[in-house]
């Protein structure tokens, strides 16, 4: 679904561009509403438009099989779904799912790889935004081996919370057991855990964040690690050249 270029701007990333190549870029998207549950790209299929999440955000999931699934990576207002783009590819190797509804800029893939060649300020910034999803990837690696399920929750949920732009969240623990690759009896017990010390409150699928400071405590320290590194690269990567 199609709507107007909402203002202001609210995607990190966008934000980022020299105004020039920023009023530039925009005059070339559309503004879209996408839908929960929506499946934007299957594993091998054709990129064929790159979002710029404004207040939704989309899974990345890897499937072994059907009843095999993991969610690697997470995109909201802070990056881009269309990343092998960059790399001269257009085939998806995860599973996109639209996990939280909202709006997005949207540009056809052939449309944002002009821009690449036509920007320089453009490519700099998003393979400094593919360096931090390549980071974030081999630590949800490392993190889904080593750490308990309930940090890996916390987690989780501050990673959503932040996309969501709100401590309201609805999701069940079929979902849950999902995205974090385990039973859905170990959501249970993590969620019941966190609702316990009072970080959360659950009930038929609606979680509400409590205590935030809490629940970053009790997540492993993958989270404060991932902004660390998303802050150290993008936001503080140095002023692109031509930025006004």
């Amino acid at each position: 679904m199609q709507s107007s270029i909402p203002g202001p701007m609210t995607n990190h990333l966008i934000d980022s561009l020299p105004s020039q190549d920023r009023v530039s870029f925009i005059a070339d998207c559309e503004a879209v509403d996408l839908v929960f549950g929506e499946v934007l790209t299957e594993p091998g299929g054709q990129i064929q438009h790159v979002h710029f999440p404004l207040d939704c955000f989309i899974s990345l999931i890897a499937s072994l099989s059907d009843s095999e699934r993991l969610e690697v990576a997470m995109v909201g207002s802070e990056g881009m779904y269309g990343m092998p783009l960059i790399l001269g590819l257009d085939e998806s190797p995860l599973r996109a799912l639209v996990q939280g509804a909202g709006r997005a800029l949207r540009m056809p893939a052939v449309v944002f790889c002009r821009h690449l060649e036509q920007r320089p300020a453009l490519e700099a910034l998003l393979k400094r935004y593919l360096y931090v999803l390549m980071q974030q990837l081999t630590r949800v690696a490392a993190c889904t081996h080593f750490h308990q399920v309930e940090a890996r929750l916390a987690r989780w949920l501050l990673m959503t919370q932040d996309r969501a732009h709100s401590d309201r969240l609805h999701l069940t623990h079929e979902f849950l057991a999902m995205m974090l690759g385990v039973r859905r009896a170990g959501i249970t017990l993590a969620a019941m855990s966190l609702q316990g010390r009072q970080l959360i409150s659950y009930h038929r699928g609606d979680i509400t964040v409590l205590d935030r400071a809490g629940l970053i405590e009790a997540a492993c320290g993958c989270y404060a690690a991932d902004r660390s590194i998303y802050r150290r690269v993008i936001t503080e990567g140095g002023a692109l050249a031509g930025t006004s």
